[in-house]
């Protein structure tokens, strides 16, 4: 069993609405489970865009509806020098946001990523598409429980 916790990174293009998402939706989840000190979450993205911004405001009125603030989340770019190492899942939330990691990360931590859909296999979707566009904040969120769900299984099995 681990003793430090295991470390979760979501990973969109400007860590805007997609991962800020699934960072809350997740946490949520982790603290209805009771393990938020045995597992840590962050957000970031591949591009500058957003960093020090808060989620974007459908993002977060669409979570609201769910019960989850997203309003102290503020926007990074991912950190080549420390997040490779640090996390033990680096999760896109795209095939491009895939590419652009795995092209920067050093080759022992490259097992590290995986697209986050491979967690909800049922929902037989392979990206969560980008909402800032087509305003499918909902459906995006459905997604990501999806994905949550499936990620907190394995997870649980790893802290076994």
């Amino acid at each position: 069993m681990p003793t430090e916790p295991l470390k979760v990174l979501f990973v969109c293009m400007g860590n805007y609405c997609r991962s800020p998402s699934a960072e809350g939706l997740f946490l949520k989840m982790l603290q209805e489970q009771g393990l938020t000190t045995r597992v840590h979450v962050d957000s970031a993205g591949t591009h500058d865009y957003h960093v020090g911004d808060a989620p974007d405001p459908r993002s977060q009125r669409a979570a609201k509806q769910r019960g989850i603030d997203l309003s102290a989340l503020r926007g990074r770019q991912i950190d080549e020098r420390t997040d490779f190492a640090e996390f033990d899942y680096i999760l896109p939330m795209d095939k491009h946001n895939h590419a652009n990691l795995y092209a920067i990360c050093p080759p022992e931590h490259r097992h590290k990523i995986r697209l986050f859909m491979t967690f909800a296999p049922e929902r037989a979707v392979a990206e969560v598409p980008d909402p800032y566009m087509t305003g499918e904040f909902s459906y995006v969120l459905d997604l990501l429980e999806a994905a949550c769900a499936g990620l907190l299984t394995d997870i649980k099995q790893r802290l076994e």
